[in-house]
């Protein structure tokens, strides 16, 4: 995009709201583009590092409240961030990352500085699920680290993580929160049921919990799994307790995720379910 931008709104000296030549608002990013200039002025497309669409106006209101209230190098380090993450993950982020994470950040950060420590239950969860972005979310956080002299608790890695998965794949935080919850409340019940402590970073929990990750998009997404009577037949006689309980998930899941779920999905997690025991 190489047309010229009208500043709509400057928020502080490396970015303003404008618009394009298709009248679209966008929130431009640039060393020194917001600096003495007003509404109407020109800004060339070569002065511009960083441009965001924000088609949500309610997330374009969200971001400039956030530029306005935050200082100008949390914002450009929030950025530069993000750039990395969209790198690493080789593709397009969902734009509410910015909007999301910046805000996040700016809230883990004064947590620390009052000395609250929020503690992160799914982190061992998190990075069996999502483990390329809970990588990445270890990089965010040691740059964030050293950038600002700070230490932050292990767990935000995890926080960090969820809000890369979200905007790559497009799906809201509070969806993938709820599959982690419901992937931790499973463990538990297996952990009454069997009367077990599972340990979470065993290879056979970490096969568990990817299982349920993929029981409950294949769910999602209206996949359906070959019948295996046989097999059902035979796991139900030789590990009864084990069978019924994957039958207890089940129900778990559906009530959870108010979605059938095929009768052959027991039978795998059935033999996950022997392999712990």
């Amino acid at each position: 995009m190489n047309t010229p931008f009208h500043i709509n709104k400057t928020l502080n000296n490396n970015a303003v709201v404008a618009k394009d030549a298709s009248s679209r608002e966008l929130i431009l990013i640039g060393k020194g583009i917001g600096f003495g200039k007003v509404k109407g002025d020109v800004i060339e497309a070569d002065d511009v590092d960083k441009l965001y669409i924000l088609t949500s106006e309610k997330e374009q209101q969200q971001y400039v409240s956030l530029v306005r209230s935050l200082e100008e190098s949390f914002i450009e380090l929030l950025n530069d961030v993000i750039t990395h993450i969209e790198k690493r993950m080789q593709t397009k982020l969902n734009e509410h990352i910015h909007v999301a994470l910046t805000d996040h950040m700016a809230f883990a950060v004064k947590r620390l500085e009052q000395g609250m420590d929020i503690r992160n239950p799914f982190l061992v969860e998190t990075q069996t699920l999502y483990p390329k972005e809970y990588t990445v979310a270890e990089e965010v956080i040691e740059e964030i680290n050293q950038a600002l002299g700070i230490h932050l608790p292990d767990g935000e890695i995890g926080f960090v993580a969820l809000h890369i998965h979200s905007a790559v794949t497009n799906r809201s935080l509070s969806d993938i929160n709820q599959h982690s919850r419901l992937i931790n409340k499973l463990a538990e019940l297996i952990e009454e049921s069997l009367e077990i402590k599972l340990d979470r970073k065993s290879i056979n929990y970490l096969r568990l919990v990817r299982h349920l990750r993929h029981t409950i998009e294949r769910v999602e997404a209206g996949e359906k799994v070959d019948k295996q009577e046989k097999l059902a037949k035979v796991l139900k006689e030789e590990y009864p307790l084990c069978y019924n309980l994957a039958w207890k998930l089940i129900k778990v899941m559906q009530n959870t995720l108010n979605k059938p779920i095929p009768e052959a999905e027991a039978v795998y997690l059935t033999m996950h379910l022997q392999r712990l025991t």
